[in-house]
């Protein structure tokens, strides 16, 4: 019976190994790990099957499958290597260990292989069973220390696929290691341990094929959860406790004489009943537990899936929740609460209660800027835990908690934010409402998502400043533009009345005050209407207008000051959508300032020229001129004027906001000295906005005549 199990046993493992190499075969064999993996499986697949042949017909003998097991041994110790190789490019572990360990290991196979292929060649026995044995013990041991400084000295295997080689090669090795030292001990091989090889290199195969599947994407992390070790842990305990007790109670009745039945019942009760009460123990689970993370897994947290979480949570750009009290669920999280609050920086220093989460708001909201619990922080990135402080508060330099904390029953933690390397904000996390044990990996995680937390908060609060000064800068645009409008209607009133003593008795003069003072009295009602309607659209104050015409009232409202508007021709009527009183406005500050840049002997010319879609104003005037530099960089800078305190800077710039608010544009050509031609490109009336893409030239000058621009800044504005 034990020779049929032997030969399912060994049978089963070349067929798997057979499998393995197959497998590894037909993969990308890319690595020195995996060509040692196809050597490994394939001299165990054969040295399996040798022992199948063995146990049916007796042949070969002894020594062939003596050698082949050394060859077996070999080829997962070069497997070893191999890793151990990799090892040392990524750790830079010491070359002196690695000769020694090369050295110690060739010289122990070497031995092995030699003595064995003497005694088969020359049919001597060279060396006695029990040198065999410890032998096969020696090269056992010296795959175990391999297996050890692979595991130990390369952490990056522990991320991979690699640490299911080690488990493997291990466990083939440790095996062999306690069946020859059992025969060692017992003088002959047991046939429990002989049957059950094949079947334990075969079971082991599952995780030398994790490695080949995944060798395409090395490192591959194949995650075992703690719960499932720590039960595969309490089984192979109890197994072994049993095994153990099982040992221990044949010996006791063999020596126990008359005794030895009742001996062994009184033993083996007690054992069990001891074995019982260390699986119920609490205290002897967590410790085990805590023994199988600190061993058997390189972190107590999964990472990636705790930054995915992290990441998920704080891409939501909503505000529901709000950014704090998400920030709050999100560290409370990490240490199985529910619980919490969070007090942000105000602008005088004071730490503002702003969310809290499943908990009752305290009496006391405010936290001083010079507080103990501040200072605390200010001088160390320490996590307060309240439980150990009440407990110990020697330990926390008796620290002052604020009453905004410690009113608080289910405060547990005290977080602090950091901006940078300046305290920005505090969490009070509650109780867990399951048990936590916190170590350095609880609180270094704690301290890395504050951190990443804190600066979130820190440019959405940055934005909403952003945001608040936009709508001010807004407000103040809008109070710009008004006061400049109010200043141009100042002025012209100033004019009147400082002429009004003069020529109070000119029919003419009375006119052009009536006009005048009518003007800035509808100019002023608008002014009015906006202010009191602002959330009127220019579309809604939009009309159609004919801009000949318009051009034509302007030019005749500044005929009165030299050098006197000219149109050129005698153009049709266009028409245009636009505000009358803001178009006017706008062409009335160009040509204004194209007579303000004009030497009274110089000449300003108005020119209208239609295209596709499109009607150009070409205001040209013979003044001054501007450089390049200053057209790119200074005219429709808003608030740059070179008038001093006499001039606001945003008549150009108003000017080319409200025509491209119409769809239009307004392009500058000048010259310093020459002069300057503006083009005010304004869509017709009866063309869709999407259709204005025409171009339209300027206007032939002669070479004698060139264009000519207006004066700077100052001469752009009133």
């Amino acid at each position: 019976m034990i020779s049929d199990l032997s030969v399912i046993s060994n049978a089963a493992a070349s067929a798997v190994y057979g499998v393995l190499a197959i497998l590894v075969a037909s993969r990308y064999l890319r690595r020195d790990i995996d060509r040692a993996l196809l050597l490994a499986a394939l001299i165990t697949s054969a040295w399996s099957g040798i022992m199948v042949t063995q146990s049916l017909t007796g042949h070969p003998g002894f020594f062939v499958r003596y050698l082949l097991e050394l060859l077996r041994d070999t080829s997962w110790i070069l497997l070893l290597f191999a890793m151990l190789r990799d090892g040392f490019r990524q750790s830079h572990l010491n070359s002196q260990l690695k000769r020694v360990l090369g050295t110690a290991t060739a010289i122990l196979i070497v031995t092995l292989l030699s003595l064995g292929t003497l005694e088969f060649i020359f049919g001597l026995e060279l060396a006695s069973g029990k040198t065999k044995v410890l032998g096969q013990i020696a090269l056992s041991l010296m795959g175990l220390s391999l297996v050890e400084q692979i595991w130990r000295n390369s952490p990056s295997f522990g991320r991979s696929s690699m640490k299911y080689l080690c488990i493997g090669v291990a466990t083939i090795f440790c095996f062999d290691f306690f069946m020859y030292a059992d025969a060692l001990l017992f003088g002959e091989l047991a046939d429990s341990f002989w049957t059950a090889r094949g079947f334990v290199n075969a079971a082991l195969m599952p995780l030398f094929a994790v490695n080949v599947i995944n060798t395409r994407k090395q490192p591959v992390d194949f995650q075992l959860s703690r719960t499932a070790v720590f039960h595969v842990g309490t089984l192979v305990f109890a197994g072994s406790y049993l095994l153990v007790l099982a040992i221990g109670g044949y010996y006791v009745r063999a020596l126990g004489g008359e005794w030895g039945e009742a001996l062994q019942v009184l033993f083996i009760s007690i054992s069990l009943a001891f074995l019982v009460t260390l699986l119920v123990s609490r205290r002897i689970r967590a410790r085990l537990m805590v023994f199988i993370s600190q061993n058997f897994f390189d972190y107590k947290y999964d990472y990636r899936e705790e930054w995915l979480k992290l990441t998920k949570e704080l891409a939501d750009l909503s505000d529901d929740p709000p950014l704090p009290e998400r920030v709050v669920r999100t560290l409370a999280g990490l240490v199985e609460s529910n619980t919490g609050a969070i007090w942000i920086k105000g602008d005088k220093g004071e730490f503002i209660l702003n969310s809290s989460t499943n908990v009752a708001p305290p009496k006391y909201t405010i936290i001083d800027s010079d507080s103990d619990l501040v200072r605390f922080f200010q001088e160390r990135e320490w996590i307060i835990d309240l439980h150990e402080y009440r407990r110990d508060p020697i330990s926390y330099n008796l620290l002052e908690i604020p009453d905004a904390i410690a009113d608080i029953p289910e405060a547990w933690l005290i977080i602090p934010l950091y901006l940078d390397n300046e305290l920005y904000g505090l969490v009070m996390v509650g109780s867990p409402y399951a048990k936590v044990e916190l170590n350095w990996e609880n609180f270094d995680l704690i301290k890395v998502v504050a951190r990443q937390t804190c600066n979130l908060i820190a440019q959405n609060d940055a934005q909403n400043r952003l945001s608040r000064a936009m709508q001010f800068e807004a407000v103040s645009k809008a109070s710009a533009f008004m006061v400049h409008d109010l200043k141009t209607l100042i002025a012209q009133l100033s004019l009147l009345v400082k002429n009004a003593p003069r020529h109070r008795n000119n029919p003419a003069f009375i006119d052009d005050m009536i006009s005048t003072t009518d003007h800035a009295v509808r100019k002023m009602s608008n002014l009015v209407d906006h202010i009191r309607k602002p959330s009127l659209t220019n579309d809604e104050q939009r009309t159609r207008l004919d801009l000949t015409a318009q051009v034509k009232a302007l030019i005749e409202h500044n005929s009165h000051r030299n050098p006197a508007p000219v149109l050129l021709g005698d153009p049709p009527a266009i028409n245009v959508y636009a505000d009358e009183e803001q178009l006017r406005s706008v062409l009335d500050h160009l040509i204004q300032n194209a007579q303000d840049a004009t030497p009274p002997t110089g000449e300003i010319t108005l020119n209208l020229k239609t295209s596709k879609g499109s009607v150009v104003l070409f205001i040209q005037d013979t003044g001054t001129g501007m450089s390049e530099d200053f057209i790119h960089t200074r005219l429709f800078k808003p608030f740059e004027s070179t008038k001093g305190l006499t001039g606001m800077g945003i008549g150009a710039f108003q000017a080319r906001e409200y025509i491209q608010g119409l769809g239009g544009s307004i392009d500058v050509t000048s010259e310093v000295d020459v002069g300057s031609c503006f083009s005010v490109r304004i869509p017709l009336a009866d063309t869709p906005f999407a259709e204005v893409s025409g171009t339209v030239q300027s206007p032939e000058v002669p070479e004698s005549e060139p264009p000519r621009r207006q004066h700077a800044v100052n001469k752009l504005t009133p």
